[in-house]
């Protein structure tokens, strides 16, 4: 009986699910729907093309075209464009890309902190090192951009000579240990004698720079992330940009030698044309900003450091 009574209600329930179904269908049959929009070619043709084809004057671009535009541009858009001038002119020459001035402040300034990593073995041995490292390897770019600078800047006639002592243990400084600290002191009192005015005495030096001796690019891209902070920070206001003009040059006219460095033959990825075409942007931003500066024009002097930030950014998102 019971078992009958289940099987009713069942049914009963299959029979309710049936009627609310047609209703519902009955009901959806009647709606009324929104009538298919009519569309006159004589007014679309204006705002759309039949084909992509048509939409391309000219042949269509392809990827090898697209990047020619794009690196033939990046020069142009370091100077802010409009009747501001051409493209600052980097033809390799140190000269036209930093002045005495900001080379001897740095190699001063990177002295003093060298001086304040190298102190005890202990602290060296906890990390002081990687400091010492840093230091080294700017400095010894430096002195290898002032052995080959053509006009009159301090330390020309020890450069060669400082540039392959300081190489050298900045490359020993991968370690902490007693042997690479008394070398690191030893380089300290090597700058101590540059900074007095003594030099370095008759020295053998390598001819020319070989830039893979000199440097790594890692710590040369954490050098060029300190002195974008320190253009971003001096460059915020025209207020202080006419303050303190010094302080956005030297970073600027750093920054513009990194990126030449950056893609000299033994550089990594210095045979990589997109990757060159980055750096090239970074040291005509660098440039722009100088040139901004000279014509008291704070506007130029923002548009290059926006490039320089765009180009590093880009470069980062792709070689990093």
């Amino acid at each position: 009986m019971r078992a009958q009574t289940l099987s009713k209600n069942r049914v009963a329930v299959a029979a309710c699910f049936l009627v609310a179904t047609a209703c519902w269908l009955v009901v959806a049959a009647d709606e009324k729907r929104a009538a298919k929009p009519a569309f006159n070619q004589s007014t679309t043709k204006a705002i759309f093309f039949d084909s992509v084809s048509s939409a391309i004057r000219g042949q269509r671009p392809t990827i090898d075209t697209l990047r020619q535009q794009t690196a033939a541009a990046a020069a142009p858009a370091a100077t802010g464009g409009g009747a501001t001038g051409g493209a600052p002119k980097v033809d390799g020459t140190w000269d036209n890309m930093i002045t005495a001035g900001s080379i001897e402040d740095e190699v001063k300034k990177r002295k003093l902190h060298y001086d304040s990593v190298v102190t005890l073995p202990g602290p060296f041995k906890s990390g002081g090192y990687q400091d010492a490292r840093l230091d080294l390897m700017v400095m010894a770019s430096l002195f290898a951009v002032i052995s080959e600078y053509k006009g009159e800047v301090r330390f020309k006639k020890d450069a060669a000579a400082a540039r392959d002592l300081l190489a050298r243990t900045a490359f020993r400084c991968n370690s902490g240990t007693s042997q690479v600290f008394n070398e690191a002191n030893a380089r300290k009192e090597d700058l101590q004698s540059l900074m007095s005015g003594s030099g370095l005495g008759e020295r053998r030096t390598e001819e020319g720079n070989d830039w893979s001796a000199i440097l790594d690019r890692s710590p040369l891209m954490e050098y060029m992330e300190e002195l974008k902070d320190q253009l971003k920070t001096a460059s915020n206001s025209e207020a202080a940009v006419k303050a303190e003009p010094n302080e956005v040059r030297r970073p600027a006219e750093l920054l513009a030698i990194i990126g030449y460095i950056l893609h000299q033959e033994g550089m990594d990825d210095a045979d990589d044309e997109d990757y060159k075409a980055y750096c090239v942007q970074m040291t005509n931003g660098a440039l722009t900003v100088r040139r901004g500066l000279d014509a008291n024009d704070y506007k130029t002097v923002g548009d290059g450091v926006g490039v320089i930030t765009t180009s590093c950014d880009d470069c980062h998102g792709e070689y990093r």
